[in-house]
């Protein structure tokens, strides 16, 4: 085997290794999925924020694989099926967590 050979082995091998590295896992994302949950988020918040009745403010987004969870506070309980309503209609949105409690 040429030392050629070699390299090219070896540098086939650690590209395959980083490649596996980087997969997405059911705890990680890919650099993909993690700029569409960024999107996402942002238009769960726009939606929010367009709405005169919610404190979005007051509401947390977060998205992890197009699933969103809200957390935070409402001033009536008719808000929280309304912010999950808002955030099931945004596209890329597979499921809502719901942890918005209301005072």
């Amino acid at each position: 085997m040429t030392i050629a050979e070699r390299l090219t082995r070896t540098l086939s091998g650690f590209a395959l290794l980083a490649l596996v590295a980087c997969a997405p896992t059911a705890q990680r994302e890919s650099a993909g999925e993690f700029i569409d949950d960024t999107v996402i988020t942002g238009k769960v918040k726009a939606a929010l924020v367009a709405d005169p009745e919610l404190k979005a403010t007051q509401i947390n987004v977060e998205t992890f694989k197009g699933t969103v969870q809200l957390s935070g506070f409402v001033s009536m309980p008719d808000h929280v099926p309304k912010a999950v309503a808002l955030t099931r209609k945004i596209d890329g949105v597979k499921s809502v967590k719901n942890d918005i409690i209301v005072r």
